[in-house]
């Protein structure tokens, strides 16, 4: 577990930093072995021509369960309307890895890395990380690569996890080159109950194939809970260490799976000597043709088998499969007799049921012939029904997970009032709140109880499991019922029923203002609406709604956690923010988070709703053992006073 108390400089630009330090260790990496002559200079008999399919996934982050989605289709009339239809869940890309590996020779099945955090089925269906062993199981990976999320519990719960892993028979070589595991840890070499490799050797067409992994650095350290004395080597020094002692050994077919982001991947492409494929990870990146958008998948941030040189002047292919068991990405690579890359193209399949619905209604014969006609003209979209088996094995932990919903959680003796805008009889928000409440007058003043638990929860719960935070955000229209009596983890997911990831921003005091400002704006302006409303954890100021633009909050104050004090917010200095990637990337009007340049933001990748459990399962008890929910003391309120 990380200390709160690092400092924002050890936290924040993570990816501007690996960036500076790929730079700085490439004159050092040249120096590594004298391996560095490129495919040329390999050992080893002559080699035939290869061609390799390499199936991947990576980032599923425990979404095990399907869930509906909306694509952009042409019906029969030829208009393209919005399509209802169900997509991903990890039976569906067991199945698709199986027909697609079906009838051919040489085929690589990688995940590069964090199966694990990010829905109920990661710590509310058996132990720790069972689901997704089980179900990463039924596809019998040839490689997986820990990802920085593999250690958001620790070390020991990390090595309980690989056991579930390699307790069927496919016992998936696990791999991080630049990990080392500190004398104490459960994953420590002299004692670990599966290895971590820095690689594996696996033989296709007669020909041996090198696969490396690597993990994300300072991010893993400062956002996830490694043991304290394991610590993580700069990734390029690893990689290339890793890269030729497998050259060393005759491997002239060397792919990395890396969980380092797209951005450096691209970046360590160029700066590594003897790399012909870069299976990545981390950064959920979507890759293929631009038809993604048109399609209403999203939006590709570059190519899918994209072709880059490395430093040998040598072709390298990247790909990755974007997240949470949506896509399966197919890679086919052509290697010629000397070990060198002389072809790379592929598909990322996006993976979609048949089950079409037109407003919640089943559509004709006629629409249906032609939705499946244009799924079939987009070369990306794949038709893709669940395997059996793995829904079948899937089955007991959706049971565990159904049955932990209708599980109580907590008790509330008080309402926790919703209201997303203060203010009294006749403000915009007014009559959201129960007559209990209004009665009351707080959500007056202060706006809503849960709107602002929920924002303090996600500061607390940082500062123990995520590296810390100093504040936080929450958009008021995020925050969907109010709490009161019996609480069970369904009512929990009605609060917070978007399924949203949290982010870490480092930001100024300054760009904080901008931020308030910039909720206050939404809700306030001509044609606003309730639901940007600003809700923080760890900072508060007042409110005069009279106050033109960007000066309507004044009095802002930052908890100081070693002080257990209120400080002035301070323009220059840098703060960790933890808010949605909603909010992160400029949803409900925060343009000013929108801006924040890559090095300053880290994908925590937790979700929400877990986050808010997490938080009331370690409030005070009752009688009854259960957690109590009671408001916060009303110094913790972002908004202290409101004048309308």
């Amino acid at each position: 577990m990380n200390a709160p108390t690092k400092t924002s400089a050890a936290t924040g630009a993570a990816v501007s930093r690996l960036l500076r330090a790929l730079g700085a260790a490439l004159l050092a990496a040249g120096t590594l072995s004298a391996c560095d002559s490129g495919h040329a200079g390999s050992s080893g008999p002559v080699k035939a021509p290869l061609s390799l399919t390499i199936l991947h996934i990576n980032d599923h982050h425990s979404h095990l369960e399907e869930q509906r989605r909306s694509l952009h289709l042409h019906d029969a009339s030829g208009q393209q309307v919005a399509v209802s239809v169900t997509a991903g869940g990890f039976p569906r890309v067991t199945r698709a890895f199986a027909e697609l590996a079906e009838g051919r020779e040489n085929v690589l099945k990688l995940h590069a890395g964090d199966a694990l955090t990010g829905t109920l089925y990661f710590n509310r269906a058996g132990e720790i990380g069972e689901a997704d062993a089980a179900l990463m199981n039924t596809v019998c990976f040839d490689a997986f690569t820990l990802g920085n999320h593999e250690f958001d519990k620790g070390d020991t719960q990390l090595a309980q996890w690989l056991e579930l892993l390699h307790s069927q028979e496919c016992r998936t070589p696990v791999l991080s080159a630049n990990v080392q595991f500190g004398a104490s840890s459960a994953l420590h070499p002299s004692r670990a109950p599966v290895r971590v490799e820095p690689s594996t050797v696996v033989e296709r067409g007669g020909q041996r194939i090198g696969i490396v992994g690597l993990t994300i650095a300072e991010k893993t350290k400062v956002s996830s809970s490694p043991d304290p004395d394991t610590t993580f080597e700069n990734e390029l020094t690893a990689a290339q260490r890793a890269i030729d002692t497998l050259r060393g050994q005759g491997i002239d077919k060397i792919v990395l799976q890396s969980h380092i982001g797209y951005a450096n991947d691209r970046q360590l492409a160029a700066a590594l000597s003897g790399v012909d494929v870069i299976i990545g990870g981390d950064s959920h990146s979507l890759l293929g043709p631009e038809s993604l958008a048109r399609y209403g998948v999203g939006n590709p941030a570059g190519p899918y088998a994209e072709t880059l040189v490395n430093r040998n002047g040598d072709t390298v292919c990247i790909a990755q499969a974007w997240e949470y068991a949506q896509v399966v990405g197919e890679l086919e690579v052509s290697f010629d007799a000397e070990g060198r890359v002389t072809a790379c193209a592929g598909t990322p399949h996006v993976l979609i049921a048949d089950d079409f619905l037109l407003n919640d209604e089943p559509v004709s014969e006629a629409d249906a012939a032609a939705f499946r006609a244009d799924i079939a003209r987009s070369g990306v979209l794949r038709i893709t029904q669940a395997d059996r088996h793995a829904a079948e094995i899937m089955r007991p932990y959706r049971e565990s997970v159904q049955g932990y919903k209708e599980t109580v959680v907590a008790r509330a003796p008080i309402e926790l009032c919703s209201r997303r805008v203060p203010g009294g009889p006749g403000t915009p928000d007014y009559g959201r709140s129960s007559p209990e409440c209004n009665a009351r007058g707080n959500v007056n003043v202060h706006g809503g109880d849960i709107q602002q638990l929920v924002a303090h929860a996600y500061v607390e719960v940082a500062n123990v499991h995520y590296g810390g935070a100093d504040i936080s955000l929450q958009s008021a229209g995020g925050v969907r019922i109010p709490l009161e009596g019996e609480i069970t983890a369904a009512n929990v997911l009605e609060v917070l029923p978007f399924d949203g990831q949290l982010w870490r921003l480092l930001v100024t005091g300054a760009e904080v203002r901008a931020m308030v400002e910039e909720g206050l704006d939404a809700v306030l302006a001509p044609g606003g609406t309730s639901g940007p409303y600003p809700y923080t954890g760890g900072l508060r100021w007042d409110v005069d709604v009279h106050q033109p633009r960007g000066a309507r909050a004044s009095n802002f104050e930052v908890y100081d956690r070693a002080s257990n004090s209120w400080l002035p917010l301070d323009d220059g200095r840098e703060y960790r923010l933890f808010t949605l990637t909603f909010n992160a990337t400029g949803g409900d009007g925060y343009a000013t988070l929108a801006n924040v340049p890559p090095e300053r933001r880290l994908d925590v990748g937790v979700q929400d709703a877990d986050v808010f459990l997490t938080y009331i399962e370690s409030q005070p008890r009752g009688p009854d053992g259960l957690p109590i929910l009671l408001p916060l003391d009303p110094s913790f309120y972002s908004t202290q006073s409101f004048k309308y």
